[in-house]
């Protein structure tokens, strides 16, 4: 039987999907599950004919991989990962590899990584973004940890994640310990925040401006053909105009209350802990808790009441305004989450690469948008910059939006209202 390059173990549909990619790409992968059946299952269904090796136990799976060993855990955060290693290690020789590739937190990466490396393995937690699409034709990966190991599993990574237009691999080397981990946190919480500020605009254009989603789907696909050119703008437009088979708006069917993995609050919970300012996206977080308590909301609609809205000025100027706003406040929220990737790699001795990071954002993850090009160009420009603001192009953006973000706040925050429907933070603007 020929020898694995990779064995991954865990067959829900990221792992299996990062396991078909790795594959298409000329790498032989070994696998397994705790549910062995799941095995049986994908190697003689989605995997058959291909170069996956089916393994029934972790010794067989650690038998059948090259050395140095890679063993990637694409299991649940918390403790089925500290599970498996207790169960993988004594397996192990010097030199092999454990990577992580779940939505972990950092601390635990850093415990980890140090259990890892006093048993003479190395380590590896890395970032994977781009949901079960991305896993398949090419996700944003972000790695970190011992530093030994880039060598060995670059090849790999570099291989199977996405590119920029211009070939360049969404993949690097992000810095020691939990820096991959932190990364792709502080890219959730960036998440949670854009998707926040989607919401609001949406909201503004809906309730005060009273737009229809058909309306609504123009503004957005022309808004992704310039400075908002971004693939949650991009979603943003199809959602709206999707329909369902009775000719349905979709859109107008899903209750208004949004769950969260962990990962945006625990970015709300670091910057608290390094003192950063991480306004934007913190209220984010908090409007998602909002959102849950429904039965709360539709209970207090019928007891507060405020003013309607109504708008009778020139629509097509505030919609050019809430563009405009939405791309300044998405300039903060990036700002701040810089600012708090800088405080991090100043508080666990991480040497970061700014301009790289949002190079592995510009392809495959969730928040890839044409925007990033210029953060990179900033931090190429200047790896010193204490603030995207102070980037001349940034400076110039948010002065030329200033005008707009302000009409927008003057607008809707003195006449919103809220009912069991509706809920806006402005805080966010």
């Amino acid at each position: 039987m020929s020898q694995a390059d990779i064995g991954v173990v865990g067959l829900a549909v990221m792992g299996e999907n990062l396991i078909l990619n790795m594959e298409s790409k000329g790498f032989t992968v070994a696998c397994t599950n705790r549910t062995t059946s799941k095995v049986t299952d994908f190697v003689e269904g989605r995997a058959a004919g291909k170069n996956i090796i089916g393994a029934m136990s972790v010794e067989e799976l650690v038998g059948s991989l090259k050395t140095p060993r890679k063993v990637m855990m694409m299991i649940k955060a918390g403790g089925a990962v500290d599970a498996f290693m207790d169960q993988v290690m004594p397996l192990l020789e010097p030199g092999d590899i454990l990577i992580d590739g779940g939505n972990t937190h950092f601390p635990d990466t850093e415990r980890r990584l140090k259990k890892a490396e006093d048993a003479g393995l190395l380590y590896v937690g890395t970032g994977v973004s781009g949901g079960e699409e991305g896993a398949l034709k090419g996700p944003s990966i972000m790695p970190g940890g011992s530093k030994g190991a880039w060598e060995h599993v670059k090849p790999i990574f570099q291989g199977i994640c996405a590119r920029t237009d211009s070939g360049e691999p969404c993949c690097d080397w992000v810095g020691d310990g939990g820096a991959g981990h932190f990364v792709k946190m502080v890219h959730n919480g960036i998440e949670y925040g854009d998707m926040q500020m989607i919401c609001e605009t949406y909201q503004m254009m809906r309730s005060a401006l009273g737009l229809s989603n058909q309306e609504m789907e123009e503004i957005f696909t022309e808004w992704n053909k310039g400075v908002l050119d971004s693939y949650l703008i991009e979603i943003t437009r199809d959602i709206l105009g999707y329909k369902d088979e009775d000719g349905n708006y979709t859109l107008d069917q899903i209750l208004d209350t949004a769950g969260q993995k962990g990962t945006g609050k625990w970015t709300a919970v670091s910057a608290l802990d390094l003192g950063q300012p991480l306004t934007l996206i913190g209220e984010a977080v908090f409007a998602r808790c909002l959102s849950a308590l429904k039965d709360e909301r539709v209970a207090a609609s019928k007891v507060l009441n405020g003013p309607g809205t109504s708008f009778d000025g020139d629509k097509a100027q505030l919609i050019e305004d809430l563009k405009q706003a939405l791309y300044a406040s998405k300039i903060v929220s990036y700002a701040q989450g810089y600012e708090l990737m800088q405080a991090a790699a100043d508080e666990y001795d991480w040497t970061l690469n700014y301009g790289g990071i949002a190079l592995m954002w510009r392809g495959g993850c969730i928040i890839r948008s044409a925007f990033l090009s210029k953060i990179k160009d900033a931090f190429d420009t200047d790896a010193e910059l204490t603030n995207l603001l102070l980037d001349p192009f940034f400076e110039k953006a948010v002065e030329n939006a200033q005008a707009s973000w302000r009409r927008v706040v003057s607008n809707f925050c003195s006449s919103w209202h809220s009912n069991a429907g509706d809920q806006c933070s402005f805080g966010l603007f």
